[in-house]
């Protein structure tokens, strides 16, 4: 399931406000991938702006990563915000639709728990 937010704030507002709510929240950027200047350097123009942010809680990672390595697969969270009208959409994939994949119902409380930050952290950004 994709959870989605609209802002009217600026590009850089949000990336800005963004980290600050992954700090607060005890998570950090680990990396955050310009798609529009990353293909602009293999030749492609796309004239959008989208901006996707890996977030990650190790402590987090490492419980689920204990439980089933091919969660890895789905790992670092990421948080994506690109151009929609007007304004920006802040989206992401829920932690909890993510596991479910997995078929590992232990996994459930942690990724309640870490869709419960995303989704804070995104309305904060927003």
């Amino acid at each position: 399931m994709l959870f989605e937010l609209q802002s009217q704030k600026s590009l850089e507002e949000i990336g800005k406000a963004l980290e600050e709510a992954a700090a607060r929240h005890q998570f950090g950027v680990i990396a955050v991938h310009d798609l529009k200047a990353t293909m602009a350097r293999k030749g492609v123009d796309y004239a959008g702006e989208c901006m996707v942010y890996e977030v990650c809680n190790p402590h987090q990672a490492r419980k689920v990563l204990e439980a089933n390595g091919a969660v890895s697969t789905a790992l670092p969270c990421r948080i994506s915000v690109y151009r929609h009208g007007e304004g920006y959409k802040l989206a992401t994939l829920l932690p909890t639709a993510l596991m479910a994949l997995f078929h590992s119902p232990d996994l459930e409380p942690v990724a309640k728990e870490v869709e419960q930050v995303m989704v804070a952290m995104m309305r904060e950004a927003a």
